[in-house]
């Protein structure tokens, strides 16, 4: 792994169980730990084709920098009924949770002590296929947000960059690992995963969060 800011301390042995081969990140400005092989190379397996093959993929049209573009990825969006999410000029109403995306969560849950309403699944069809530079920073993440990020299938880069520092970091993201990002780390930094031009498969996504919901405002009576 390259990561020129970050300062990564592996805190076990080889033969540790799955999901304990943590990496914590020091990362200015934020907090970050990467599980490695969160999951057994046969749930990995199964959960890549399981997911590809269940879920409704749509590429969505996103606005940037005022212009309309076709996502260079394909997407889905998933969570509690109340979990609606905007980004990019797009609304997304939760599909409900499928037993699949159930059992990832647990397992990611556990990792990352918290509670999460809501998934964006993302599928990276080939190395053509990317993310641009952004933060998950909008309002209804709510301050200092826990974002969980799952990969399954290709690895890829996942590059970083402080908004105001300069300071850049680049991790290999690959089958099965698990990155939690918490404190300032989605005001402090944007992110982004690069088109390459190596062969590479298709790599599955999952990016859990917890969507704060409106509460209702209080009524008064029309008694007298």
């Amino acid at each position: 792994m390259s990561a020129r800011f970050f300062d990564l301390r592996d805190d076990g042995a080889p033969d540790r169980p799955i999901g304990r081969a943590s990496e914590r990140l020091a990362v200015p400005d934020g907090e970050g730990v990467l599980y490695r092989r969160a999951f057994t190379p046969a749930e990995r397996a199964h959960l890549f084709a399981v997911l590809r093959e269940e879920t409704a993929w749509r590429q969505q049209v996103i606005t940037v920098y005022g212009r309309a573009i076709a996502s260079p990825r394909l997407s889905a969006w998933h969570g509690d009924p109340e979990a609606v999410y905007g980004y990019s000029g797009l609304r997304l109403e939760p599909a409900p949770w499928t037993p699949t995306l159930r059992i990832v969560r647990e397992r990611v849950e556990s990792l990352a002590a918290t509670r999460f309403n809501s998934v964006l699944l993302n599928l990276y069809r080939d190395g053509q296929d990317s993310m641009g530079w952004h933060s998950d920073d909008e309002p209804e993440l709510g301050r200092d947000p826990v974002i969980a990020s799952v990969s399954f299938g290709a690895a890829r880069r996942f590059l970083m960059q402080h908004k105001k520092r300069r300071l850049r970091a680049e991790l290999r993201l690959e089958d099965g690992d698990v990155l939690v990002l918490g404190g300032a780390t989605q005001h402090c930094w944007r992110h982004h995963v690069p088109k390459t031009r190596q062969p590479v498969g298709a790599r599955i996504n999952l990016t859990f969060r917890w969507i704060l919901t409106p509460q209702p405002l209080s009524s008064c009576s029309g008694k007298a």
